[in-house]
């Protein structure tokens, strides 16, 4: 099967989302299962059981422990993803990123070490569309 024509995280069809709305902060230990769309502030950490999305608006202070993780705002903090991690183009990380693979757009920007848990051979990926 070829790889290319899978859709990325962000274009898989998903249930509702646990939203975090802009002007929203929360503070602590968030757990659970679902998925998770942070367009606020979270200053803690997660241990996570689905998708977590920091949108382009969103902030993340703190380690996000997580299945797959995609970043278009800003995550001060570490990422741990037991799946993928995709990071846009308009994403800035502090902090090391870890998945089993890590897709990164041009002009993302990530201070730190990125660490994959996948095949040892990376595999090439084109982006082929642009977003609206």
């Amino acid at each position: 099967m070829n790889d290319s024509r899978l859709p990325r995280l962000r274009d898989r069809p998903t249930n509702s989302a646990t939203l975090i709305n802009e002007g929203c902060k929360i503070s602590g230990l968030m757990t659970g299962s679902g998925t998770f769309l942070v367009n606020g502030e979270i200053d803690g950490d997660c241990d996570l059981r689905g998708t977590v999305t920091v949108a382009k608006n969103g902030l993340w202070k703190g380690i996000i422990n997580a299945t797959d993780v995609i970043v278009a705002g800003h995550v001060e903090g570490d990422i741990v993803a037991a799946g993928n991690v995709e990071i846009t183009d308009t994403a800035r990380i502090s902090g090391t990123v870890t998945g089993e693979a890590i897709a990164v757009a041009e002009g993302a920007v990530v201070e730190g070490v990125m660490k994959t848990t996948g095949p040892s051979e990376p595999l090439e990926s084109i982006e082929e569309r642009k977003d609206d």
